[in-house]
């Protein structure tokens, strides 16, 4: 039985370990147990502390998430569609429909994606939430957020790569065991080639693993890749960088990052002085990527969304009466700070 995931963009997460049926089971993960792990055992910093073991649900592969539209809880709630006209209290409303669900969502990602490599762009990001339209990093449980991000990669795979092309799309999961529960869960029976971008050791919370060469790993008649969600440890995104410098960079090939988190390296969440590898993707790596579908909310009363589809300009919306307006565009992508601390407040 899959995991229900909200179809409209209020209300909390639907799917939580308490309320699974006694037939789903629930896989624990040691290997993933612990979230942005330190890899220098002289690190004391307290943001970066162990938490609770994750666990890892078996979904089924009966009704993949994203592939109909029945999986989204049928009809339709709220209103997203806005005209570019001034509403009564002065505000501009956007020209872009926020998705009201995961089925729309899924469709402006592969539209935007689809637009964005006819423009010839060959690195790509694409960044929402998982746990509910409206969620914020940590709304949800790890594991089961990886999990819902599986299925959606699978939605979002079958719409935009055709059949004739699904054995030269290779898709990256962070690790060796994560390529095994995608292949018996959401990606079973599929002809896009799974692959891995590490594969841990027992050293691994003392910044020990195993290389895995991506030069190796990659095929001659291979057209894209695709990196879900690389983000569980620090060394998966520096992976990625090896991956496009040496099998993308003057070739044809294409390379989506998918659920990345790349804005904690953006906002520097990660200290420089202990991780200068990751902080120099800022300069280095990052300012190479087109963001081509993205949200991101903010909570609070003064709360909104940064929302932005390829190749329209980056949005700032807030949603009043069941609808989202726009209060201010620009084309260029602002920083979250800016958004949360100028935007949102002078709104």
């Amino acid at each position: 039985m899959p995991i229900s995931i909200p179809s409209s963009t209020s209300g909390p997460p639907s799917a939580t370990v308490s309320s699974l049926p006694n037939s789903v089971q629930l896989h624990h993960r040691p290997d993933r147990s612990r979230c942005f792990r330190i890899t220098s055992p002289s690190c004391k910093l307290n943001r970066f502390s162990t938490p609770p073991p994750r666990q890892r649900v078996d979904v089924g592969t009966s009704r993949c998430l994203g592939c109909s539209r029945s999986a989204w809880g049928g009809k339709r709630k709220d209103s997203a569609s806005c005209s570019v006209t001034a509403n009564r209290d002065g505000e501009v409303e956007s020209g872009v429909e926020f998705p009201r669900d995961y089925f729309e969502l899924l469709q402006q990602a592969k539209e935007a994606t689809a637009l964005a490599l006819k423009d010839d762009k060959q690195l790509l990001e694409i960044e929402f939430p998982t746990s509910g339209l409206e969620s914020v990093p940590g709304d949800g449980e790890g594991g089961i957020e990886m999990t819902e991000c599986m299925q959606l990669i699978r939605g979002f795979c079958d719409r935009l790569i055709a059949p004739e092309k699904s054995t030269r799309t290779r898709v990256f999961f962070p690790e060796a065991n994560e390529v095994e529960f995608a292949r018996r869960s959401a990606f079973e029976g599929t002809a896009l080639k799974l692959d891995y971008l590490t594969n841990p050791s027992f050293f691994e919370d003392f910044g020990f693993i195993t290389k895995v060469k991506m030069t190796d790993r990659v095929k001659p008649d291979d057209e894209m890749f695709l990196v879900a969600y690389p983000y569980f440890n620090v060394n998966e995104m520096l992976v990625v960088e090896e991956l496009y410098k040496e099998a993308v960079v003057n070739t044809g090939r294409r390379l989506i990052i998918f659920n990345g988190e790349l804005d904690r390296i953006r906002s520097g969440y990660y200290p420089q002085f202990f991780y200068p590898k990751l902080a120099a993707l800022t300069k280095t790596f990052l300012p190479k990527l087109e963001t081509v579908y993205y949200i991101h909310n903010f909570k609070g009363l003064k709360g909104g969304t940064l929302f932005r589809s390829y190749p329209g300009p980056w949005k700032v919306l807030r949603k009043l009466r069941g609808r989202y307006i726009c209060l201010h565009q620009q084309e260029e992508m602002p920083s979250l700070k800016e958004v949360a601390l100028n935007i949102l407040p002078s709104a």
